[in-house]
Order: C-alpha cells, then sequence, then structure tokens
C-alpha cells in the first residue's frame, strides 16, 4: 500500500459553483433516489444518462454530510447523473448498503470507507463484479486494497498533526480530543495524529455522537473533572457547537477547534465562540467522487495517477472567516 502522507504527486482540485438544487434530508440506513436537476438554463452533459450510487456513513443530524450532497447533486445535475443516495453509521449496515447496490446493477459506486474491515470486502465484490468504485472522505490509508479507482478527502493523520502543532503555536498544555463514534479510522487517526505533534498532555474522550445531550454532559463532566485542560478539540461541527455550551456549563477556561464545519459553525467563529477549524472541503469531495466517475464511464479518465487527491486540510480562523462566510451563505461551505 502507498503512502499517501510522503506523496509528491497528490492533485489539487478547484471547488465549483453550487447549481440551483434542492436537497434532501437523509435518514440512517434508507435509500432514497434523487433525480438531480440543474437550475435555469443549467448546462447538462449531452451522455447517456448513467446511475451512480453513493453511500456514506453519515449519522442522523450530522449536518457536515449536507456539504457532501450538495457536492454530489450538483455534479449530477450536470453530468446527466441519476443518483442514489443511501447512508448508515453502523458499519455492516453500511456493507449491507454497498449489496443493496451491486444488486440494483448500477454503473457505478462512491462509498466512504470509515471501517475497512467491514466494508472492503463488499467494496471488492463491486470491483469484481465489473462496477467502478471511488472511495472519499474515509479510508485514505486503505483504498488501493479494495480496488477502488480513485480517492478524495484529506490524510486525516496529516491533519491531526497540523492542529498539534497550531496547538504548539498557541501555548496549550493539555488538549482533550473528542471522538463521536469509537472504531471509525479516520477519528482515529485525527487524534492520533495530534498526539503525535502535540508537545502537551493529550487525552481522548470517547462519546455516542447519535446523543447529542449526552455529548455534552459527557464533555462537561470531564472538564469539570479537570479544570487544566485548555483545549477541546472536537471532530465535527456539531459537537464543536455542544463543546462550546459544556465549557460554560463547567465554568471551564478552555477553548473550543474542531474539524470541519457548517454553517452554524463558521457563525460560531465569526463570534469568537470557537476559535478555528480544519477543513477538508466536504462539497469538493462530493462533487468529485460523483463527476469522476461520470469522466471514468464516459472517457475512461482517472484523477490523480494512482494517488490519493487530497481536498484538505486547511484552516478557517478569524482571518479567512469572512471569505469562508460568503460560501456558507450559498450552503457549499
Amino acid at each position: 500500500m502507498k503512502n499517501t502522507r510522503t506523496s509528491s504527486a497528490l492533485v489539487a482540485l478547484a471547488a465549483v459553483a453550487v447549481l440551483g438544487l434542492a436537497a434532501c434530508s437523509g435518514s440512517g440506513g434508507k435509500q432514497e433516489e434523487e433525480k438531480a436537476s440543474g437550475g435555469n438554463n443549467a448546462a447538462v452533459a449531452d451522455t447517456p444518462r448513467v446511475k451512480i450510487a453513493m453511500i456514506t456513513h453519515e449519522a442522523p443530524g450530522d449536518t457536515f454530510w449536507d456539504l457532501i450532497r450538495k457536492g454530489a447533486e450538483a455534479a449530477a445535475a450536470k453530468d446527466n447523473v441519476e443518483l442514489i443516495y443511501s447512508n448508515d453509521p453502523q458499519a455492516p449496515k453500511q456493507a449491507s448498503l454497498i449489496q443493496t447496490a451491486i444488486d440494483s446493477d448500477v454503473d457505478a459506486i462512491a462509498t466512504t470507507l470509515s471501517n475497512p474491515d467491514a466494508l472492503g470486502p463488499v467494496v471488492q465484490k463491486a470491483v469484481e463484479a465489473g462496477i467502478p468504485v471511488v472511495e472519499f472522505n474515509a479510508g485514505v490509508d486503505s483504498w488501493e486494497d479494495t480496488g477502488a479507482l480513485m480517492y478524495f478527502g484529506q490524510d486525516e493523520t496529516v491533519a491531526g498533526q497540523a492542529v498539534g502543532e497550531r496547538l504548539n503555536e498557541e501555548g496549550a498544555k493539555n488538549a482533550m480530543c473528542v471522538i463521536q463514534e469509537q472504531g471509525q479510522v479516520q477519528l482515529e487517526a485525527r487524534c492520533a495524529g495530534v498526539e503525535e505533534t502535540f508537545s502537551g498532555k493529550t487525552q481522548k474522550l470517547y462519546v455516542n455522537g447519535r446523543d447529542m445531550p449526552s455529548v455534552g454532559s459527557n464533555i462537561e463532566a470531564k472538564l469539570a473533572q479537570d479544570k487544566t485542560i485548555d483545549r477541546v478539540v472536537t471532530l465535527g461541527a456539531p459537537f464543536a457547537l455542544a463543546a462550546v455550551q459544556s465549557v460554560e456549563g463547567a465554568g471551564s477556561s478552555a477553548q473550543v477547534v474542531t474539524f470541519d464545519t457548517n454553517a452554524d459553525l463558521v457563525a460560531a467563529i465569526e463570534a469568537g465562540d470557537v476559535q478555528w477549524a480544519i477543513d477538508q472541503q466536504p462539497y469538493l469531495q462530493g462533487y468529485e467522487a460523483i463527476d469522476s466517475l461520470w469522466l471514468y464511464l464516459t472517457n475512461g479518465n482517472i484523477i490523480g495517477g494512482g494517488e490519493a487527491v487530497l481536498t484538505g486540510p486547511s484552516f478557517i480562523d478569524q482571518e479567512n472567516i469572512d471569505t469562508v462566510a460568503e460560501y456558507a451563505k450559498r450552503g457549499t461551505r
């Protein structure tokens, strides 16, 4: 397996403007057919219509995935693609959704790989059945093993290392990394990266990301117990917003930083409630996952030259929040 962290041939991609689309809200484990249509006078590819399934580990209520879906829907509208979206945060159920896509005779599959052991075998079944597969968002260290054509996302270890280095620059001493889904490889890699470069103390707190009240209470309890914690590092925007309330409830002086964004998180950075965020550009991930499969199906193109295509990490903070906020108003950041 190639080490994407040391590759010198990584591809940078530019985000595209969002088309006028109606986004459908997801529900765990429920498969939905979405026939995306472009806005007024939107150009649509003059190629045969193809059916692409997108399967993710989205958990109910996590608005991060709205950005992924908007990107996917924009690409589907442009490329004359029938997009079928389904999701489940539990790896065995996500594997079943991939099998359903195989049985449905789709033309291609885009999937996340949050649990390679559970999902890898069924992805390999798709490849063996002649179905092109692209992976994105989770699984940067395992995607090649499954036979996938391409990968779009950030190297989570590198992103975590960048967080640790920034915490050092800020003089932090005790960071608590909050993991909302135990065992998901991309989340574990983020905290491991922080610990690798952060010179202070790093501790982990596992919470149930599907029970937001308990997330807040667990963070608050830990902060009340350990007053030396000066940074709360969350791995998703909703959990950062919960942590802000937990800091206040615990009477803690800790600052909140996070991976990933949504519109509310952007507003929280503007207000100074969250100090900064690591952005992996989820809209871009969704867009390129679908667009790259269309390019492969219609023209045999492969992006990245055999390497993962990195969409992050980059920091969003007070220096660039005004620009990001403009994109957030469009629903793409």
